[in-house]
């Protein structure tokens, strides 16, 4: 888990990463006085910032162990151990409902926006954010090792292409007008390194 949070630290202060984050709250809208929950919330990071907004602010992650890090993190934020798919949330508690690097990771991610829906209060917002993992790009020399490490990783995990299914996976679960945006990170220092390394841990 230590390497993880190493990772997603070093990740999460890139400034690309910093706006990606600032044009996820603008989409969920305004926060003051809302109910927010970020599913997969890691360290905590986005709850604190969306406490910081005005938002009653929780995080919802599988890892205890990210739990108990973002608690003593961000006291500012509410944290609860809990599965996408299964938020220990009752229905129709919460206005806005955001998820960051976390839909590729479920074998279902369908079920995991269905359960956005059903935490969600009506007219509640969802923002979906996450990478396809078939689009990683390397520059190498070696492009053919690195095009079957990266083909390798994505087929390790259980839906790496449900980025490119946000739209209709919305649409399937009742939600109206989704929008699509495409962001590019581009990485030139060491945190590259970071990300490769995990293309071959499994």
């Amino acid at each position: 888990m230590s390497n993880l949070l190493a990772i997603l630290d070093a990740v999460d202060t890139q400034p690309m990463a910093v706006k990606m984050r600032e044009r996820s709250y603008e989409l969920l809208g305004d926060l003051t006085g809302g109910t927010v929950v970020d599913v997969g919330c890691g360290g905590g990071r986005a709850v604190a910032e969306m406490a910081e907004r005005g938002a009653r602010a929780i995080g919802v992650d599988i890892d205890p162990e990210m739990i108990a890090v973002a608690r003593q993190r961000w006291p500012v934020g509410e944290f609860h151990v809990g599965d996408a798919c299964r938020l220990p949330l009752d229905t129709g508690s919460v206005s806005h409902y955001r998820v960051d690097k976390v839909l590729h990771l479920i074998d279902d991610p369908a079920r995991a926006v269905a359960e956005a829906r059903r935490v969600l209060t009506p007219g509640g917002r969802a923002v979906l954010i996450g990478q396809d993992w078939d689009t990683l790009i390397i520059d190498s020399d070696d492009p053919k090792t690195t095009r079957r490490l990266v083909q390798a990783k994505a087929d390790s995990l259980p839906s790496p292409r449900a980025a490119r299914q946000f739209r209709n996976l919305l649409l399937d679960a009742g939600f109206t007008d989704p929008i699509v945006e495409v962001h590019t990170f581009v990485f030139t220092d060491d945190t590259a390194l970071g990300v490769v390394r995990r293309l071959t841990d499994d």
